[in-house]
């Protein structure tokens, strides 16, 4: 059986998709941005039997650079940095590489579109965040905007009032951290009090032989300067007054109790028939819902990530991985080992099709 190359971004989770498919017999090819290659060319060489360097991420859908994926007969794992880098309409009209998932769930990711990850939560019955105007904020809500000039991150701020949203926001913009435009396209959600997690998953394409779905495990995010800021004791954080933001440089493994977690199976399932209708032909490989578990055992979904998460640390944290070890009757050390054992039996079966887009 010959197995196809498996190819990626060098970036977000491409240690992760690497090993995993090395592990399970596959070569590997590593697409990297000069001047942030060292890491896979130098530290990960092992992992990378080829490695392609070109000036910038976007440049990823040129006639010459897919010439040579489809010379390793490449299998793309798409992830964030994917999306972001190369754009929806180029990985949607323009690359041509069979991509390992449904490559047109990957917009969803964006709020603001008609057709965006809330539209299809709530298309789906999940409970979402209720969502507000500047002028409608009568409880504390979180408000979402894109960071000034860094596509990948979002800089959250907190509202109680109208009035509270003009004086934070309008600060934000004279410190440099926003601008008014992305202010405009901004989210404004009510803030969940409870416990967050991202509930990890993967869709099988050989859905005949694994089932359609299996949860991988839990994580949370560690984030800058968020989490320093709650690191500092109650009365240190009330004599600093910092511009709070959110960008994700971490993530650290965590557990549900176990009576909880029919609810997020139940979402996630939810999920899995929105798709089939509304983004056919179904979710294939790794997705996570990010959600808050209340008080009065209601899992609300903030956020859809339909690719892989990024998030190394599920794997050696998640009790998960055993008992999908004893379902698989291998080791199963990372979430990406399914989603390469889901290829693995697309192949023998002469089927890649049913599970690359």
């Amino acid at each position: 059986m010959k197995l196809p190359t498996i190819g990626m971004i060098g970036s977000h989770s491409a240690e992760e998709i690497a090993a995993s498919a090395k592990t399970h017999g596959f070569e590997t090819v590593v697409v990297c941005q000069r001047g942030r290659e060292r890491l896979y060319k130098h530290y990960n060489k092992h992992l990378y039997d080829n490695l392609i360097v070109l000036n910038d991420f976007a440049d990823t859908i040129h006639d010459d650079v897919q010439q040579q994926l489809q010379d390793l007969d490449c299998v793309w794992i798409p992830n964030r940095s994917f999306s972001v880098y190369v754009g929806y309409d180029a990985i949607e009209e323009k690359f041509d590489i069979p991509l390992y998932g449904n490559r047109w769930i990957l917009r969803v990711e964006e709020r603001g579109l008609p057709k965006d990850q809330y539209w299809l939560l709530d298309q789906s019955g999940i409970r979402i965040p209720k969502s507000f105007t500047p002028s409608q904020i009568d409880r504390l809500v979180i408000v979402k905007v894109q960071q000034k000039d860094k596509p990948l991150e979002r800089a959250f701020f907190y509202a109680v009032s109208p009035e509270d949203y003009e004086e934070k926001s309008n600060k934000m913009i004279d410190e440099g951290l926003i601008s008014e435009i992305d202010l405009k396209h901004a989210t404004i959600e009510e803030f969940i009090l409870a416990p967050r997690f991202n509930a990890n998953f993967q869709a099988y394409s050989m859905s005949e032989h694994f089932g359609y779905l299996d949860l991988v495990g839990f994580d949370d995010r560690i984030q800058t300067n968020l989490s320093g800021l709650l690191n500092l004791p109650a009365r240190d954080q009330l004599k600093i007054s910092p511009e709070i933001t959110n960008e994700e440089v971490g993530h650290k493994g965590i557990t549900m109790r176990e009576s909880k977690k029919p609810l997020v199976y139940e979402a996630a399932e939810k999920l899995l028939e929105g798709v089939k209708e509304h983004f056919p032909p179904q979710m294939i490989g790794l997705f996570a819902l990010q959600g808050a578990l209340t008080p009065e055992s209601q899992f609300i979904v903030f956020d859809l990530s339909p690719r892989v998460p990024g998030s190394p640390c599920v794997g050696p944290t998640s009790p998960e991985m055993r008992r999908l070890s004893i379902k698989f009757q291998c080791d199963i050390h990372s979430p990406l080992d399914l989603c390469m054992l889901d290829i693995r039996k697309a192949v023998s079966e002469q089927r890649l099709s049913d599970a690359t887009t």
